[in-house]
């Protein structure tokens, strides 16, 4: 009766280790590697500063402004420019892409 109970047991810890945790560590380092790989490419200058975006930003006149906002440009440029970068890192994670 022992026996049995220590075989469940054993079956169970297995498929606990095997699948729950050991995706976990997976995923976790997927995760990892992404931010850093973010915080990497901003310290190496490949991604643009706030002030070059100011200054280039700070040339548009008025009346473009205008349909801009009407489009709303302050809210969909920086979503699309966030997918547009996580699908780059998404993609270039060997498991994933």
């Amino acid at each position: 009766m022992f026996g049995i109970l220590l075989s469940a047991f054993n079956v169970v810890l297995g498929f606990v280790v095997r699948s729950i945790i050991a995706r976990f560590f997976a995923y976790f380092v997927m995760y990892f590697i992404t931010t850093e790989f973010v915080a990497v490419l901003q310290s190496a200058g490949i991604l643009p500063s706030a002030s070059a975006l100011t200054g280039a930003f700070g040339g548009i006149g008025s009346d473009v402004w205008y349909f801009m906002d009407l489009c709303a440009f302050g809210y969909g440029v920086p979503l699309l420019v966030s997918a547009y970068a996580t699908r780059f890192i998404i993609r270039r994670i060997p498991v994933i892409g």
